[in-house]
C-alpha cells in the first residue's frame, strides 16, 4: 500500500513543479523584454529635449529653487534659475548612456522568482519589478556618473547666481551670518539637485520602460516576437 504522505507529497509535486519550471522560463523572455523596453527608453530619453521638452518628464527645480523660480518667472527675473533648470535636464539627457547599461545590468543579474505572477499582472508589471528590486542600488550607482555630468554641463556653475537669488528671496542668508554668500549657498544647494537629478532622472527611465512594455505586450509582433513568442502563449 502506497505511503499517504508519500502520495500526497507526489501529488503536490506534480501540481507545483510545472508552474514552477513555466515561471523559471518566463525569466529570459522577462529579461529580453525589459532590456529591449530600456534600450528604447534611454534612446528616447537622451535625445536633445527628451526631457526638457516632455512635460511628463522634464525635471523641475527642486524645493527652494522651485519656490523662488515660480515666484520671480511672473516678474521676468527668474533667469539664472531658468538657466539651471535647462542644465539640469541637459545632464540628465546626457546622462542616458550610463543610465540605459546600469538599468540592463540589473535587469541581467536580477533573479526573477514570480515569473508567472509578471506574466499574469498588469501591463506594467516588469517594470514595476525591475523598479522594485533595483531603484536603491541603480540610484547609488548613477550619481557619480550625474555629478559629473552636472559639472560638465555647466550646472553648477549657474548654481552661483540661481542660489543667490534664492537666499536673496527666501532670506535664508540672515540664519546663516553676514559671511554667507552666493557660492557658499550654491555648495548648500549642490547635494540637493543632484540627488534630486538622478532621482528624477530614473522615474524618466523607469516610466518610459513601462510604456515600451505596455506596447510590447498589447503588440507582440514585428521586432519583439521573438522576444515573446511562447511567452504570452501568442
Amino acid at each position: 500500500m502506497i505511503d499517504r504522505r508519500l502520495f500526497l507529497t507526489a501529488t503536490a509535486a506534480a501540481l507545483i513543479l510545472p508552474a514552477t519550471a513555466r515561471a523559471q522560463g518566463a525569466a529570459p523572455g522577462i529579461r529580453s523584454m525589459l532590456v529591449t523596453a530600456t534600450r528604447q527608453a534611454t534612446r528616447r530619453l537622451g535625445q536633445r529635449d527628451g526631457f526638457f521638452g516632455d512635460s511628463i518628464v522634464r525635471i523641475p527645480l527642486p524645493g527652494l529653487l522651485n519656490t523662488t523660480q515660480r515666484r520671480l518667472q511672473p516678474l521676468g527675473l527668474a533667469g539664472p534659475l531658468d538657466d539651471l533648470e535647462l542644465r539640469m535636464n541637459r545632464a540628465a539627457e546626457d546622462v542616458m548612456p550610463q543610465a540605459r547599461d546600469l538599468v540592463i545590468n540589473a535587469i541581467r543579474s536580477m533573479s526573477i522568482s514570480d515569473g508567472l505572477d509578471i506574466l499574469r499582472g498588469e501591463d506594467t508589471a516588469a517594470t514595476q519589478y525591475l523598479r522594485s528590486r533595483t531603484q536603491t542600488s541603480l540610484t547609488g550607482l548613477l550619481r557619480p556618473p550625474m555629478e559629473s555630468t552636472l559639472a560638465s554641463s555647466g550646472a553648477y556653475g549657474a548654481l552661483d547666481s540661481a542660489a543667490g537669488l534664492a537666499d536673496r528671496q527666501s532670506g535664508i542668508g540672515r540664519l546663516f551670518g553676514r559671511g554667507r554668500n552666493a557660492r557658499s549657498t550654491a555648495q548648500d544647494f549642490r547635494g540637493e539637485v543632484t540627488d534630486f537629478a538622478v532621482e528624477k532622472s530614473l522615474d524618466g527611465v523607469f516610466h518610459y520602460v513601462g510604456e515600451e512594455e505596455r506596447g510590447i505586450r498589447s503588440n507582440p509582433a514585428g521586432r519583439t516576437r521573438d522576444i515573446l513568442r511562447g511567452l504570452f502563449g501568442q
